[in-house]
């Protein structure tokens, strides 16, 4: 799929979805996840307090734990929507922009850059992954840290391939039905639909953990340390080396060269 296509149906997945995906997603707990799990994995390689830009922020998931922690919050989506959610629930305390992360500009120096919960995934075209890695990278003050995952081969496998799944949340539900994969590319799809949207089909495209590594150095990275991430009952658990056939997220933590 070419990059302008893939672009497009993430934003109108996301446009769509935005209204349900803080409910849709609820048992994510950022503050075990972010805040217990991952800071002190960036601390561990000299990560410095400051500014932070939240790449793919989505509804601002990630936003209650940095600024519990005193961060100055900078967030960019490709969905007007999704950052409408964000500013509903943090105003001011925060700055928003729209923005590709493929063509990303520089917003400034960043002590931190996350890009979180699979967000990488929705790049779907050839190259893509190398180029939002580029963008991304002049973001960051000298130092600083890139933090990112992808989810593994084991959740593609169980979520975009084998799932027929529901969520209830508040007397609401939705369904989330695999359709497996899309030809001979590694991307694949999955039919959401329940109360308050129209059917959705969410793409996702499947990185190789050598791929993610061979695109951070062609862009200018440093790889500091490959994570994997399972799930455990609610407990989040990390660990190297990471597995791509055992976790269910691949971690990645760099820095520009």
């Amino acid at each position: 799929m070419g990059s302008e296509a893939g672009g497009n149906e993430a934003l109108s997945t996301y446009e769509r979805f935005a209204q349900i995906y803080n409910e849709f997603n609820h048992q994510n707990d950022y503050e075990m996840w972010l805040g217990h799990k991952l800071l002190p994995e960036l601390e561990q390689r000299r990560l410095r307090h400051g500014r932070v830009l939240d790449v793919g922020c989505g509804t601002g998931r990630a936003f209650a734990p940095l600024l519990k922690r005193g961060w100055e919050i900078h967030g960019c989506d490709l969905s007007p929507a999704m950052l409408g959610r964000a500013r509903e629930q943090f105003g001011e305390a925060v700055t928003l922009a729209v923005a590709d992360m493929r063509e990303l500009p520089r917003f400034g120096e960043f002590e931190l850059v996350l890009v979180m919960n699979d967000a990488l995934n929705y790049l779907l075209g050839d190259g893509e992954l190398e180029q939002a890695l580029r963008a991304i990278r002049p973001n960051l003050a000298p130092g600083g840290l890139l933090l990112f995952d992808t989810n593994s081969r084991l959740t593609f496998r169980l979520a975009y391939e084998e799932a027929a799944d529901e969520v209830v949340k508040d007397g609401r539900s939705w369904s989330w039905t695999a359709l497996g994969r899309d030809g001979s590319a590694p991307v694949f799809r999955v039919r959401i639909e329940g109360d308050g949207i129209e059917p959705i089909v969410n793409a996702e495209r499947y990185f190789e953990i050598e791929e993610v590594e061979a695109a951070l150095a062609a862009a200018g990275f440093e790889s500091l340390a490959v994570l994997g991430q399972r799930e455990v009952g609610t407990e989040v658990v990390l660990r190297e080396p990471a597995d791509d056939d055992v976790d269910h997220k691949i971690v990645y933590i760099a820095r520009s060269l």
